[in-house]
């Protein structure tokens, strides 16, 4: 008793001790649930009071049109971080209406009571219930708040760039009088900014000047020598064809207008990185240096693409069937309408920086529009275009009938549009024929350089692919393989340069491509899906290292695990395919989670698949995991030479349902998975195509067995085609009264050639054995005379005449009166 007496109290202790943990563990989860509630709520007040913020910001900067898209982007943020909040609540909120389902509806009326327990946590329940329900329509609320501002934003800077293009201006005289006076003011103050600048930079920004220069000419050689030597030799090769191909002009084309001018955009912006970062750039000077680099790049950009389509020099390089003078002109036109535009840009972006009059900018873009309308009528009247088979040298003739309205429309409308006053629509056109149009042509040169590259065969012929193949030593599969991923690159290439290129000339902000950018690679949503390029590509990268991994560990255990502890081949064999197995597994299932895909949807596919197969798909669904492990194990492949049953024949197919086996007699049999795995398969060439074939041979018994053994053994080893090692042999098997049985047994590298083989060798030795008379079959029986008297001889010739007459056949009867001494039947 004293024993139990004191077993109680310690029980009872330990329960008191344990009792205030016991509940801190229950009071954890609703403290910490209020902890989570009460962040949630600090979380939408700090967004509502930047939506605010945000709002005043728009009804501040409504006429900047780079700040709304600030703006915007900044509120498309906010609304995904509100979301956020909500969607962080909805796990809790699951959970509360779970176990408000496992305590069921309150006792009616008139029933038991419940426990003030079971009273109390339903009350808790509900109230934290309303609380997240509150916080969800709460953000729900601002959440719609944001987006109505966002598309606030949309409409007003559409409605600006309305404005724009649309605004109308009075063309009058004293417009230009005006315009007059503020050039020559603005010439003297650029005058005077720009030699107070090279004075401060020359006496205490020399170095850093120079320095800057330098660096980022180090730049440009760098990128532009090795772009170069990667694809010059390409280029200069082929260069010194005098009629290439149109691929190859197409290829020389996109890559002599994009590697200079990757080369002038590097020394550009090299050349203002370094000027800024070394602080020789003043405010006012450095959007002029800005503008000056763009503009010098773009006329760059344009002139060596016109000189890469048009090929003014060299008619057998051009893209286009025009003659040469037009092809001269045409460039010259083309190049003056891009320095014409480029200039209209930077004279505009000085009087912005020197604060001259609207007045001002708006009579630069005037006359450029005029000029570069009169450039595009111009154009219109020149005779470049050449008929098919006409030589460059030919004189040209006028453009199609399309091809002139067209111009002619677009040159006057431009000159019309000017003078009666819409100048900004005209400056946007003109901009739009210059930049756009010459990157829609890079464009669609690029696209057709990738196609050709990507081409079967066609980057094996490369300067690049031929340098590769002779480097390292690559196959002609690996090579097109090389060459369609460089086309994909070429692609992406032109996709990522010149698609923002397009979109900001059209008034699109960098800030709204790059806000576009980003929610196509990581939030693309279909209903209620939202699928992230990035999170598949680094599930794909995932799980291909698992891969590598799990490769690299296989080998590893197998080499110095299993081979030192001298297991058995087989339990290697299997410890290897499990190890492979286990890793395949976690590498997708790490990939599966990195992708971003939900692992209980995937259960309840699968559970739906279950109970698919227990009504009727266990045939359907053994094959398919057939079909798996036969890819997986590959206990045959493609081209083996299998026998399945009553089935002999080449695999010519592996699904993932059945396989398909070509006899010798060219007929497809489809043998379902489930049956190979299930049964017994042969495969003559599994490992290798090394094979043994047997010859029977039978001669005479009356011959030498020792002699036909040698004479054999002789012809095998002198046969081509047999292997040396293992040295073919030549059994006696049996012998009978009248014949020896012997058998060849030969082992070759190709058992595929076999028949062949064996048809060669069975001439030699028939040819061997007549020469050695050799007696395959029993000799002819010896002739017996046979002795007759002549009477004996005259009863057979009697006997013989008379068994002639009987079988010899009848004449047939005429027809007519029967003959009276036939009785009538």
């Amino acid at each position: 008793m004293p024993i139990f007496r004191l077993l109680s109290v310690f029980f009872t202790v330990l329960l008191l001790a344990a009792s205030p943990v016991l509940a801190q563990a229950e009071t954890a989860p609703a403290s910490e649930t209020t902890t989570q509630l009460q962040q949630a709520n600090a979380d939408l007040d700090r967004a509502g009071g930047q939506l605010n913020a945000i709002r005043e910001q728009v009804d501040k900067y409504k006429d900047d049109d780079a700040r709304l898209v600030d703006l915007k982007v900044q509120a498309e943020a906010l609304n995904r971080s509100i979301l956020a909040i909500s969607v962080a609540t909805r796990p809790r909120l699951d959970a509360i209406k779970a176990r408000q389902t496992e305590l069921g509806d309150p006792p009616a009326d008139g029933a038991p009571p419940e426990a003030d327990v079971v009273v109390q946590e339903r009350k808790k329940l509900a109230t934290e219930r309303n609380e997240i329900n509150a916080l969800t329509g709460e953000a729900e609320n601002l959440s719609i708040e944001a987006t109505k501002l966002s598309n606030r934003v949309t409409e007003i800077r559409r409605q600006l760039f309305t404005d724009a293009i649309l605004k109308r201006t009075e063309i009058t005289p004293e417009l230009f009088t005006e315009a007059s006076g503020a050039i020559a003011k603005e010439t003297q103050t650029l005058g005077r900014t720009v030699t107070a600048w090279l004075q401060f930079v020359w006496k205490f920004k020399r170095m850093q000047l120079l320095g800057a220069v330098a660096l980022s000419l180090m730049a440009a050689l760098v990128l532009l020598s090795g772009s170069y030597r990667l694809f010059s030799p390409y280029i200069t090769r082929v260069a010194q064809q005098e009629k290439p191909h149109y691929i190859t002009r197409l290829s020389v084309a996109f890559w002599s207008t994009i590697l200079p001018t990757m080369a002038a955009a590097a020394f550009a912006g090299a050349s203002y990185f370094f000027l800024d970062a070394f602080k020789v750039l003043r405010t006012d000077i450095a959007p002029i240096v800005a503008i000056a680099l763009g503009v010098v790049v773009a006329v760059s950009f344009v002139a060596q693409l016109a000189n890469a389509v048009l090929s003014p020099a060299d008619g057998h390089w051009r893209l286009v069937r025009v003659s040469d003078r037009g092809a001269r002109r045409l460039w010259l036109l083309i190049v003056s309408m891009a320095m014409v535009n480029a200039a209209d840009y930077f004279l505009g972006t000085i009087s912005e920086v020197l604060g001259s009059p609207v007045v001002l900018t708006v009579v630069k873009s005037f006359c450029a529009s005029i000029i570069i309308g009169v450039l595009l009528v111009i154009t219109a009247f020149i005779k470049p275009v050449l008929h098919q088979g006409e030589l460059p040298d030919a004189p040209g003739r006028p453009w199609p009938r399309s091809i002139f309205v067209l111009l002619i429309l677009t040159g006057l409308g431009l000159i019309f549009a000017s003078l009666l006053g819409y100048v900004g629509m005209a400056r946007f056109v003109a901009t739009q024929i210059v930049v756009t149009g010459a990157a829609i042509v890079t464009m669609y040169i690029g696209f057709l350089s990738g196609r050709a590259v990507s081409a079967t065969n066609a980057f094996a012929e490369t300067g690049v692919g031929k340098r590769l193949e002779a480097r390292f030593g690559l196959s002609q599969v690996t090579l097109d393989q090389v060459g369609l991923a460089a086309g994909l690159a070429i692609y992406l290439l032109i996709f990522v340069c010149f698609v923002p290129l397009i979109l900001m000339q059209w008034g699109f902000q960098f800030a709204e491509i790059e806000s576009w950018a980003y929610r196509i690679f990581t939030e693309i949503r279909i209903g209620s899906i939202t699928i992230s390029l990035v999170g598949i590509l680094a599930g794909v990268a995932l799980f291909a290292l698992g891969l590598v991994v799990t490769r690299w560990f296989q080998k590893w255990v197998d080499g110095n695990v299993l081979a030192r502890s001298q297991v058995d081949a087989g339990v290697r064999n299997s410890v290897r395919t499990a190890v492979g197995y286990a890793g395949v597994a976690l590498a997708g299932l790490v990939g599966i989670s990195a992708a971003g895909i939900n692992l209980s949807s995937l259960a309840l596919v699968a559970g739906a698949l279950s109970l698919g197969i227990g009504f009727g798909l266990q045939n359907i669904v053994s094959n398919f995991v057939s079909g798996l492990i036969l890819l997986a194990e590959r206990p045959f492949k493609v081209g083996d030479w299998v026998v399945a049953g009553t089935t002999e024949g080449f695999v010519r197919r592996i699904s993932v349902r059945a396989t398909e086996i070509e006899t010798f007699q060219r007929q497809t049999v489809i043998v379902p998975n489930s049956v190979l795995i299930n049964g017994q398969v042969g495969n003559w060439t599994h490992r290798n195509k090394l094979g043994r074939v047997e010859i029977a041979i039978s001669v005479h018994a009356s011959n030498d067995p020792l002699q036909v053994r040698d004479i054999l053994t002789e012809v095998v080893r002198g046969q081509q085609g047999l292997l040396r090692n293992p040295e073919p042999t030549v059994v006696f098997q049996a012998f009978s009264s009248t014949t020896l049985d012997f058998e060849i047994r030969a082992f070759l590298a190709d058992i595929l050639n076999g028949t062949g083989v064996k048809s060669e060798l069975r001439a030699a030795i028939l040819e061997r054995f007549r020469a050695e008379e050799i007696a395959i079959g029993a000799p002819a029986a010896a002739e017996v005379p046979i002795k007759i008297s002549p009477e004996g001889a005259e009863l057979l010739t009697v006997l013989l005449e008379q068994a002639t007459e009987k079988v010899r056949p009848k004449a047939p009867r005429k027809r007519g009166k029967p003959d009276e001494d036939t009785p009538e039947t």
